[in-house]
């Protein structure tokens, strides 16, 4: 049977626990709160209460602040500076009394640019130049900067890039030594040193946070990269055939170095080779000339005590070494004796021999069987 069926009893479901089975005034309910709520919004004393309530919200509301960890907080007091929240949760004065503009500083920052620019011997060319940056001090960052921080960061770094590119020549910016890249073509400008990129990035960067730092702008450039350089589009091509010059120049040069490397030692192999030679050649010389003077004054000092003696003893001596290798005889018996020697023509050692005379062959006759097969004459 449904709750809302004719019949006896307590089928409202809404009643069964309700002492009496009384309804519920909805309306009148609403109705008192109505009247409440009138009375306070009526008169000035309820306009007072509620801007009451709506200032203790507010207060409550802009009491503290919470600061990232990425971020610090600036606190003006009536528009003065007056402390920086690091992160975390802070109480502070409600606004307008104190406000809190709120700063990254691990944010890294970035401006970039493509300029044309003059070098230090009138040639132009084009750089696209990149930095990036922080924020160092967040006050500074906020109210010394008269223009916008992009802007004054720009500006600055163009600056620093034009001063540096100023002061060095073309081949010193383009070529960097070390690389792959081939060697400038032209001489060097006089009072300016060839110069690495990397070595032109870090001065423009230590310029541009010398000016920034006079500026007070409370920015830390952390980088700047020239990120392309090169000639203008008009004379890229003429650049182009410069370019490939002097690559063929470099390789010339190298197969030279490659040639010096090869022919240069053994040139200085041969010539110590000869020196030492020489060298050996001079001692031995000197040390038998020693020896020959030597000899010669012992020789003088026996010729000297015994003058015949000695010079038979010499005489004898010498003919001795000569004859030694000589097949002659000298047969001083008037040709009594008959001396049978071993001549053979054939011996070229015995052809060579240096002597007196010359060697003499005869032939066996019939009449005398017996005659020598050589005589000496």
């Amino acid at each position: 049977m449904a709750w809302n069926e004719p019949g006896n009893g307590q089928k409202d479901p809404w009643n069964r626990n309700r002492p009496n089975g009384r309804k519920p005034d909805i309306d009148g309910v609403l109705k008192s709160l109505k009247a409440r709520f009138g009375r306070f919004g009526a008169g000035s004393g309820g306009i007072l209460a509620v801007a009451l309530v709506f200032v203790v919200a507010w207060l409550l509301v802009s009491s503290y602040t919470v600061i990232d960890a990425r971020q610090v907080g600036v606190v003006l007091r009536f528009g003065q500076f007056s402390r920086i929240l690091p992160p975390g949760f802070h109480l502070k004065a409600p606004s307008p009394v104190e406000t809190v503009t709120k700063v990254e500083t691990t944010q890294v920052r970035s401006v970039s640019d493509s300029v044309s620019m003059l070098t230090r011997d009138e040639n132009i060319i084009e750089i696209n130049f990149n930095v990036q940056y922080q924020v160092s001090d967040a006050r500074k960052f906020l109210y010394s900067n008269a223009d916008r921080e992009e802007d004054t960061v720009h500006n600055a770094a163009e600056a620093a890039v034009r001063s540096v590119v100023g002061a060095n020549v073309m081949d010193n910016i383009l070529t960097t030594p070390g690389d792959d890249t081939p060697a400038p073509t032209q001489a060097p400008v006089a009072g300016v040193a060839p110069a690495a990129k990397e070595t032109l990035q870090q001065q423009s960067r230590d310029i541009l946070q010398e000016t920034l730092d006079k500026y007070d702008a409370g920015i830390l450039v952390t980088g700047i990269s020239f990120q392309n350089v090169a000639p203008p589009k008009e004379v890229k091509d003429a650049f182009d055939d410069v370019n490939a010059a002097r690559e063929d120049k470099q390789s010339e040069e190298n197969k030279a170095r490659a040639y010096e490397s090869q022919v240069v030692p053994v040139a200085r192999g041969d010539a110590a080779r000869i020196a030492a030679e020489a060298d050996a050649e001079r001692v031995e010389r000197i040390a038998r000339a020693n020896g020959d003077v030597e000899r010669f004054n012992l020789l003088l000092k026996e010729y000297r005590a015994a003058p015949e003696v000695t010079r038979r003893r010499l005489w004898l001596e010498t003919v001795e070494e000569v004859m030694a290798g000589n097949p002659k005889v000298v047969d001083g018996s008037n040709g009594k004796n008959i001396i049978q020697l071993p001549v053979e023509p054939n011996n070229a050692a015995v052809r060579n021999v240096p002597g007196v005379g010359t060697v003499i062959q005869s032939a066996t006759t019939d009449a005398n069987p017996n005659a020598s097969q050589g005589s000496a004459q």
